[in-house]
């Protein structure tokens, strides 16, 4: 009986004062106190407060920097303030107002599949925070389309969004960025596709790392970098030589427009070992080397580090040899002189022979032998430069 009487109570009230939960009323500023800010509803003769939680998402915010006497603004009535009713008859919100039209407008943008725009407030568990007019959850996952470990640099940023989820009478409004992400970066790939191809030295900047490699952005579209392509020298980790952001000069190595990839290349941009140690070599050159390995077909002299040309067993001596390990030991130091240099293929020919220019059928026999190791693909192995270091083992 007596929860009967409340409830015809509070109907008598809300009809004399002409104010229901959940109305959209005008109210006036009357005092702004510290936690607090006290309001009169217009043409109404009814007070009541806003709490500042009610007023502002800012927990540092002063509301005496938000709000003076006198303002005049839309307010949301939630209840009938409980106890003590020294501020009035009603608690208002605005904030939870904003957040209802924010919601009627984010339901059509939704329906009519529209991107929104937002300001990431916050990171938590399992994603961010984002204000797009309402409190939206963007998980990790929707972030992009990588995965995305650290979340704080997405902190303050203003984005777009598209809405995934949305449900006003919760308050659920899910967002990803990884929907919109992959509709720009398609665009963006067919965009950059067109203009570049392999071969073609590009600038990007380091989007992000991986224990394989770097993704290296080119304009709205990210190209891999596998780790064997970061340096001429053993990586261990991207991460040593790389890091977010930086800016890097890359050579387009494929364009794989069906699977929307990118192969990418530091290293070639940059002079090899090769060439940075033959660039002052030409044919006719003296010069020491040491004796690296032995074939039945020739010996393996390093000229320079890690660069190694072949000396034929026709080459080692004007005289006759067999084969060169019966004139010849791994670690020797020799004089030899570069008959060619193939940059493409990375192969120098090299001779030990005397440099006699009246000797025409040994310089015919060096020539004709130097033309078939230069055009011959196959005319070494890692087998033959180390295959009599294994029989003799």
């Amino acid at each position: 009986m007596a929860d009967n009487n409340e409830i015809m109570m509070k109907d008598i009230l809300d009809e004399l004062t002409g104010v229901n939960i959940g109305d959209v009323v005008g109210v006036e500023v009357l005092v702004v106190e510290d936690g607090q800010l006290v309001v009169g509803v217009d043409n109404a003769g009814v007070e009541g407060v806003i709490p500042k939680r009610e007023f502002t998402a800012d927990r540092s915010a002063n509301l005496k920097d938000l709000a003076k006497a006198g303002d005049h603004f839309e307010a949301l009535v939630l209840r009938r303030a409980g106890g003590d009713k020294e501020n009035g008859e009603f608690i208002f919100s605005v904030t939870r107002l904003a957040a209802r039209k924010a919601f009627e407008q984010l339901q059509k943008d939704f329906e009519a599949d529209k991107s929104v725009e937002g300001k990431i407030t916050g990171a938590v568990r399992g994603g961010l925070l984002v204000d797009v007019g309402a409190r939206g959850f963007l998980p990790a996952s929707l972030i992009s389309d990588h995965y995305v470990s650290n979340l704080k640099p997405y902190v303050g940023q203003t984005l777009e969004f598209k809405i995934t989820e949305i449900d006003p009478s919760q308050n659920r409004l899910i967002l990803s960025r990884k929907d919109f992400v992959t509709e720009k970066r398609e665009a963006a790939f067919e965009n950059i596709s067109e203009k570049i191809m392999p071969g073609d030295v590009v600038e990007g900047k380091v989007a992000h790392l991986t224990k394989f490699g770097a993704f290296v952005d080119l304009g709205g579209v990210t190209g891999l970098v596998h780790i064997s392509e970061i340096s001429y020298k053993r990586v261990e980790k991207p991460s040593d030589v790389l890091s977010p952001e930086q800016d890097v000069k890359v050579k387009v190595l494929e364009v794989d427009s069906e699977n929307q990839r990118i192969a990418l290349s530091i290293k070639q941009t940059q002079p090899s070992p090769f060439e940075q140690a033959t660039s002052d070599l030409v044919a006719g050159d003296v010069v020491e080397g040491t004796v690296k390995s032995l074939t039945d077909f020739g010996a393996f002299v390093e000229i320079a580090s890690g660069v190694q040309g072949l000396v034929h067993v026709s080459e080692i001596s004007n005289d006759h040899v067999r084969v060169p390990s019966d004139v010849l030991s791994v670690n020797d130091r020799v004089e030899v002189r570069v008959l060619s240099i193939d940059t493409d293929s990375q192969r120098i020919s090299l001779s030990m022979k005397a440099d006699d220019s009246n000797e025409a059928a040994s310089n015919q026999e060096s020539a004709q032998n130097e033309a078939d190791y230069m055009d011959n693909d196959d005319s070494f192995s890692i087998g033959d430069i180390i295959g009599d270091e294994l029989k003799n083992n």
